[in-house]
């Protein structure tokens, strides 16, 4: 038999030439044992019994060549039940694997719907099963969250295109439009072009963070804070709200770009959904082994149960409730997506009085850095990185 041939067999062939090879051995084992020693007992009369007239001549037992040759005979029987036994028994505990292999085909082709199902009994195909039944779940949940976040953001990147072909086509459809005329919606058109590249710089700063930590570098909360603060302080002048800061020393390990744009999107969320006469208050802290920072606003009241959705793509809240019509619904996912990278600590809760306060947990780096086999997600490509920092601009890395 080629090799070819045998890397062909399948594994039910192997594990049942595996048991009839243990169930033939065991067979020989016995003849070996047990029948062999049977030929050397001569049958005779009992020694000192009283005579009977039944009695029957001595004379030698079972021959040898007789033993042996039934014992070959024996032998002979046993292969095929041996293959037989062998072949049912790996049918039977291959029958999980099947039905893993079939349902697997099946959601491979699309159907992510499907499960496993695998009952009793509980062995360790079984546990297989109920561990790719969890895999299979989580990835039906990644693949129906990607699907709304394209069609999301498709339709948030079509809006603004078609607005801007709606006001050249209008322009261009006047013949008495003027100077002024086509000046005014040029400058109507840079406005929706640069609303479509904030939007374009946001996904990009999300999928950065999606794509986890390419770089750990030390750096001090109370730094970064501190930049991010002095270049929003006149946005919050102007709309009439206190930016306070309370910075201690809070040094950590992370991408400094990706915590920089932590620190601008909550502030920038904060001086959003807030009101004038309101307060934003930002803190920076080293608390036992963890540097904290913790964003505090005012605003309008925040439902306890919507809190979570507010940190999905393109999710706010209803713009009649809150009078808010700027922004994306990409700020906290962006926050979001940061502290997941860096395996840090979310943590939001709604104030009683209005508005948020979002507290970030990031490990010190004396702690033990993050490898791949920690679970953290690192990437290395030969292709050009690019990030949106606070400053709204876009940079590429090395």
């Amino acid at each position: 038999m080629t090799p070819q041939t045998l890397a062909r067999r399948s594994l039910q062939t192997r594990l049942a030439l595996a048991y009839a090879a243990g169930i033939y051995a065991a067979g020989v084992l016995v003849l070996v044992l047990v029948a062999v020693p049977l030929a050397s007992i001569d049958a005779a009369a009992p020694e000192g019994g009283p005579p009977s007239s039944v009695m029957h001549q001595a004379g030698p037992g079972i021959g040898l060549s007789q033993l042996l040759m039934g014992s070959a005979v024996a032998l002979v029987i046993l292969i095929p039940v041996a293959l037989a036994l062998g072949w049912f028994v790996a049918g039977r505990f291959l029958r999980p694997l099947r039905a893993i292999t079939a349902t697997a085909k099946i959601i491979s082709a699309g159907d992510l719907h499907r499960r496993l199902a695998l009952g009793e009994p509980a062995d360790e195909l079984t546990e297989l099963g109920h561990t790719l039944d969890d895999l299979f779940a989580r990835l039906q949940a990644s693949f129906d969250a990607q699907r709304h976040f394209v069609a999301n953001a498709s339709h948030e990147l079509l809006t603004p295109l078609a607005g801007l072909r709606t006001l050249l086509e209008v322009a261009l459809a006047d013949p008495d439009a003027g100077a002024d005329t086509l000046r005014s919606v040029c400058q109507e058109a840079l406005a929706l072009g640069g609303h479509q590249e904030r939007l374009v710089q946001a996904l990009l700063a999300l999928a950065t963070s999606e794509r986890g930590v390419t770089r750990r570098d030390t750096l001090d909360l109370a730094q970064v804070v501190e930049g991010v603060l002095a270049t929003r302080r006149d946005q919050a002048t102007r709309k009439g709200i206190d930016l306070a800061g309370h910075l201690a020393p809070a040094v950590t390990a992370g991408d400094p770009r990706l915590i920089e744009s932590l620190v601008a999107n909550l502030v920038d969320n904060a001086i959003r959904h807030n009101h004038a006469g309101g307060h934003v208050e930002v803190t920076t802290r080293t608390s036992g082994t963890e540097a904290t920072l913790t964003v505090t606003n005012s605003g309008p009241a925040v439902p306890g149960d919507q809190i979570r959705r507010l940190f999905q793509p393109f999710q706010k809240l209803a713009p009649e409730r809150h009078g808010h019509h700027d922004g994306y619904g990409l700020g906290l996912a962006i926050v979001s997506a940061v502290t997941q990278a860096h395996h840090a600590t979310l943590t939001t809760g709604a104030r009683p009085e209005g508005g948020l306060s979002v507290a970030v947990r990031l490990r010190l780096p004396s702690e033990r850095p993050l490898t791949p086999g920690d679970g953290s997600s690192i990437f290395t490509t030969g292709r050009a990185l690019y990030i949106v920092d606070h400053h709204r601009r876009l940079s590429r890395g090395p």
